[in-house]
């Protein structure tokens, strides 16, 4: 923990990739992976609060689903060394977005909800994949997901208190802050 807090205090924490946080496992680094970088925090988490506020009931369960599915797709993407553009512009750019959507409390439908949140999973990811050991790939990707899916139950839980709106908001500006960090 002593590692963890002021590395999340630097401007650098918005670009988690670099130089972050080695574990002693492949599984141990894919779980520290997206907890280490404040950006992947913000968008995670929003993600569940979108879910947990969705107008389709089917939104809460979706939602992170897609995230998920999307950032393994990105991942495998990212390991096998396919370069995809602005990655980390848009992972700052996901926690913005996705964060102003909870704050406006924007319901739309699926159609439109599931492939914008595709887009931030594969992109984020990318991101894991890019950093992802050259052995141990399965056990990184799972360390990645399964803290993903519990930052995704975090906000769900968060936006079932009634604070989504609020936090929306809150997470639009630590992203839009993030970005404009030196």
């Amino acid at each position: 923990m002593k590692k963890i807090i002021p590395f999340l205090l630097t401007p650098t924490a918005a670009f988690a990739h670099p130089g972050h946080l080695e574990a002693v496992s492949p599984f141990a680094s894919g779980w520290l992976h997206p907890l280490g970088g404040t950006d992947h925090v913000l968008a995670m988490v929003a993600v569940g609060l979108w879910a947990a506020t969705a107008a389709d009931r089917r939104g809460i369960w979706a939602l992170p689903l897609t995230f998920v599915l999307a950032m393994v797709a990105g991942g495998a993407l990212g390991a096998a060394g396919i370069h995809l553009p602005a990655v980390e512009p848009m992972i700052l750019a996901s926690s913005v977005i996705l964060g102003l959507a909870v704050a406006l409390a924007l319901r739309p439908s699926l159609g439109f909800a599931l492939p914008a949140v595709a887009i931030f999973g594969l992109v984020h990811g990318h991101a894991h994949g890019v950093e992802g050991p050259s052995a141990g790939l399965a056990a990184y990707a799972a360390g990645f997901v399964l803290a993903t899916s519990g930052l995704h139950l975090a906000g769900i839980a968060l936006g079932r208190l009634g604070a989504a709106r609020i936090l929306g908001a809150a997470t639009a500006a630590a992203g839009v802050a993030l970005a404009v960090m030196p």
